[in-house]
């Protein structure tokens, strides 16, 4: 696991930009705000918040599962976000919801997930990153 990363966003046409990521392997990404501001040409930053906490979540409990050697039929994740606005009137995410459905391929491997339910959330990265809040230095250069 690479400890760390860089990634660099380009404007392209008012608020939509390119996400270019730092390895070769990884598709560019394109992210736009919703309107009346942007043109809704890509996710915004709200709903990439909830993917990776969404697909965090999914694969921490699938690696866990495999580990175990508990086979799956299928993984699938709901994530529900909220926003709304704060005490000075601006939007934050105000809380997420994730439903993860994993469906194993033998009936009687359910009872055998227990472990694997009980821990899955602390390997998390993002989402245990996201509970406890994550220290974020700016700098603008002009």
């Amino acid at each position: 696991m690479d400890t760390e990363f860089t990634i660099t966003l380009e404007q392209i046409k008012d608020y939509k930009f390119t996400v270019n990521f730092d390895k070769e392997t990884m598709q560019h990404l394109t992210m736009d705000e919703p309107p009346p501001i942007g043109t809704d040409q890509g996710p915004n930053s709200a709903r990439l918040l909830a993917s990776a906490v969404g697909h965090c979540l999914s694969a921490s409990l699938l690696f866990c599962l495999q580990k175990s050697r508990i086979p799956m039929k299928h993984v699938s994740t709901t994530v529900h976000t909220t926003l709304g606005r704060n005490e000075a009137g601006r939007w934050r995410v105000h809380n997420i919801s994730v439903n993860v459905r994993a469906d194993p391929l033998k009936e009687e491997d359910r009872e055998r997930m227990g472990r694997c339910l009980e821990m899955f959330e602390d390997f998390c990265i993002v989402t245990e990153s996201v509970r406890k809040g994550i220290d974020v230095k700016v700098a603008v250069e002009t």
